[in-house]
């Protein structure tokens, strides 16, 4: 056993930071499923085994993601100063990333969908409604998770600073959803895209889930651009705002190429918009977020 340690550099430290940082991943990941069910006012056993609301457990399996990749951002491995201090960390960050992702869904019901009943539609067993709401907390975690990753340290300048790259990302996931209406209205006889949503246009839902989740990495590049310090948080807020929006118009753009190369010959808003081929929608999301990806990772 100890050659096998010595041959993966695993030692015994880095086991019990692992042993600590999953006990908390699994005590908050089990803590979301109860704020499921207590925001929805429904008991999530029966919503999901005897209800079988697919729309319910989509939208709790987003939230469920959503905090495991906050976890990501919170874990400090080989760094950790002590087992006590990754352990308040661990827990003090993730508890922080829950209460944002609340935070951020009720932002993006009121704000950006806001022409919709979501937990109506949700209860309704609307998968597409179900669908688009995993996509926003999952949105909403990308950016929480690279200000985790940028910060430095345990301390109220750290909590503020956290705060404010996730009031810059619900800034802009609203002005795209805005942007994405108004498209998507030109395109159908000034239709409504939260309409669309609520008749179930499940391949609508999979292309906007792409459009949110391409945009959040897009506001990460800022990470890249902008040094962390406790005395400029007011300079980090406008620095991720203004290279937030830069990175998104850059990855709008090279997204809409893309697609158009890869997707050549194919009417996309046809396709999607009134024939609702969720084979399309499907390459779109991905496209776009493969886009987003590989322009962030050139940055790193």
């Amino acid at each position: 056993m100890d050659n096998l340690l010595n041959i993966t550099n695993i030692d015994q430290h880095m086991l019990i930071i692992l042993a600590i940082d999953v006990a908390v991943a699994i005590l908050l990941l089990s803590a979301m499923r109860f704020v499921a069910g207590l925001t929805a006012k429904v008991n999530t056993t029966d919503e999901l085994a005897k209800e079988d609301n697919f729309a319910f457990g989509i939208s709790v399996a987003g939230s469920v993601a959503a905090l495991g990749i906050v976890l990501t951002g919170a874990i400090t491995g080989e760094s950790a100063i002590s087992y006590e201090v990754e352990a308040i960390g661990m827990f003090a960050y993730g508890l922080f990333g829950l209460i944002l992702i609340k935070l951020g869904r009720i932002i993006h019901d009121r704000l950006a969908l806001n022409k919709l009943d979501k937990m109506a539609e949700i209860k309704n067993r609307n998968i597409t409604v179900g669908i688009v709401d995993a996509a926003s907390v999952i949105a909403t975690a990308i950016v929480i998770r690279a200000v985790l990753i940028w910060v430095d340290g345990l301390d109220g300048y750290t909590f503020i600073a956290i705060a404010s790259g996730f009031v810059v990302s619900q800034i802009i996931l609203v002005l795209v959803t805005r942007i994405r209406e108004r498209h998507y209205a030109r395109n159908n006889q000034q239709d409504s895209m939260q309409e669309a949503f609520c008749d179930g246009q499940v391949a609508l839902a999979l292309r906007y889930s792409g459009q949110i989740i391409s945009t959040s990495l897009a506001v990460t590049a800022a990470s890249y651009f902008l040094v962390y310090t406790p005395e400029t948080i007011v300079e980090n807020l406008v620095g991720w705002l203004f290279f937030g929006l830069l990175m998104t118009v850059v990855v709008s753009l090279l997204t809409t190429i893309a697609k158009r190369i890869i997707l050549w010959g194919i009417d996309m808003a046809q396709e999607v918009d009134q024939q609702h081929n969720v084979g399309v929608a499907s390459i779109e999301m991905a496209v776009s977020i493969a886009i987003a990806m590989i322009l962030t990772a050139l940055m790193v």
